[in-house]
């Protein structure tokens, strides 16, 4: 598994529940951009679109995926909407968790799975309070320095 980026903020800002392994419909521009590394997920998240024959779709939004330097730079949007690959039991599953007051689904890293297509792992988070954050901090902080001693005897 080769990771193209990773989206650390998330893992910090929500505490993390489910997780689950989505495909992406991009244009080879796009895929190419992601081989050079040029992709950032740090303000991206997953919206739903209910249609108006009750069939429901998963959306990345906000991902920046940067224009790919030897392509045709005028016709490549940065920062469009991108369809989520899920089976349909897998989108209604997180459809409803999401609906929840707090909880939302959130894009953790995006990667090449072995047969070398993009896939990107979501997970469905509710937001930390700041004495959450804190904590954690604390956490790190004191596994840190336990690991430094230990290294240092």
């Amino acid at each position: 598994m080769n990771i193209i980026d990773d989206n650390r903020k998330a893992r910090f800002d929500y505490a993390i529940d489910d997780k689950f392994e989505a495909g992406l419909s991009l244009l080879g521009w796009e895929v190419k951009s992601a081989r050079a590394g040029n992709v950032n997920l740090k303000d991206s998240f997953v919206y739903f679109q209910v249609a108006s024959n009750g069939g429901i779709s998963a959306i990345l939004k906000n991902a920046h995926f940067s224009p790919f330097q030897f392509g045709d730079v005028s016709t490549q949007e940065t920062r469009r909407d991108r369809q989520l690959l899920l089976n349909i039991h897998e989108i209604k599953k997180i459809h409803n968790a999401v609906k929840t007051k707090g909880v939302t689904c959130v894009p953790l890293r995006l990667y090449f799975n072995k047969s070398g297509r993009v896939k990107l792992e979501i997970a469905i988070g509710k937001g930390k309070h700041t004495y959450d954050k804190k904590q954690t901090q604390k956490e790190r902080d004191i596994a840190r320095e336990t690991r430094r001693a230990i290294e240092g005897m």
